[in-house]
């Protein structure tokens, strides 16, 4: 059926020159629509081996070099009221956390802080330290003994929005007190705290145990893919196809803290010694080039 359009431009070809008759002969046709642009990937979202991750990335990395706290990329996460039944308050004080000699001091002590019988450091990177797809690095030496927890995991940056589980998290590195040669990563994800799932496993040193030497703990996101590291062996890995919902393509920020008591290892006892100490000497980034 010819359209109003159809029948003027019909008329304007009759009473036309040949020239503009010919200018007119797609009057009919419909502009060729624009194609949609793929969105470009993100950065470092394929899977590479371990040691392609050359270059580091110096704004999300941390050598402690300084005499304190860098709080240009890292917060104080204060408060005496935690999560998992754990003992401690946390604190600022220099007590509990202090630089020196190239190295961070997280250092559990068993203390009175308003209710709580014990304190200790929670540091965070959120909002200054952010982390996408890539490799990260913390090198450190950990404090063992009944009750104690020391951490180095991940939330993603939606967590105040979205609540957990849902904005993922990862454990790099746990370690109950009382098993102090085995290292625990994990992966808490689901759409509630009702509905919230997990998937990981445990990894045991050969001889000796993580207090009596700094090891490296790794972590390469890239897009749907997990995969854990220590001293640059493979140890884990998830990926979108064992672990749904998936969140581990967002943004997530980094956090060290030790822990006391609570439902991962249980309480200390009375004749702990006491102060316990996590030593980090570095949490570096890093990215291939592209």
């Amino acid at each position: 059926m010819l359209t109003v359009f159809d029948l003027l431009c019909r008329t304007l070809r009759a009473s036309a020159g040949l020239g503009l008759a010919l200018s007119l002969a797609g009057c009919t046709e419909e502009p060729a629509k624009p194609k949609p642009v793929p969105p470009a990937p993100a950065p470092n979202a394929a899977a590479r081996p371990f040691a392609d991750y050359s270059r580091k990335i110096t704004d999300n990395s941390d050598d402690f070099d300084g005499s304190a706290l860098n709080q240009q990329k890292w917060s104080y996460e204060v408060s005496e009221n935690w999560y998992n039944n754990e003992k401690q308050a946390t604190t600022s004080s220099p007590n509990n956390l202090f630089v020196t000699n190239g190295e961070l001091h997280i250092v559990a002590r068993r203390e009175q802080s308003g209710a709580r019988q014990y304190t200790s450091a929670r540091i965070v990177t959120k909002g200054k330290m952010n982390y996408g797809f890539g490799r990260l690095d913390v090198r450190a030496k950990l404090p063992k003994g009944q009750g104690i927890w020391p951490a180095i995991w991940m939330l993603g940056i939606d967590d105040a929005t979205t609540g957990w589980p849902a904005c993922g998290e990862i454990d790099i590195m746990e370690l109950r007190g009382h098993t102090p040669n085995e290292n625990v990563m994990t992966v808490h994800y689901g759409t509630s705290a009702t509905a919230h799932q997990q998937k990981g496993t445990s990894w045991r040193l050969a001889s000796g145990d993580f207090s009596e030497a700094f090891h490296t703990f790794s972590l390469i996101r890239s897009e749907n893919q997990l995969r854990w590291f220590i001293d640059g062996t493979e140890v884990y890995s998830v990926t979108s196809g064992t672990v749904s919902p998936y969140p581990f393509n967002n943004p997530f920020y980094t956090i060290l803290n030790v822990a006391v008591g609570g439902d991962f290892g249980g309480d200390p006892t009375t004749s702990e010694p006491f102060p316990k100490e996590m030593l980090v000497d570095y949490v570096h980034f890093y990215q291939y080039p592209e």
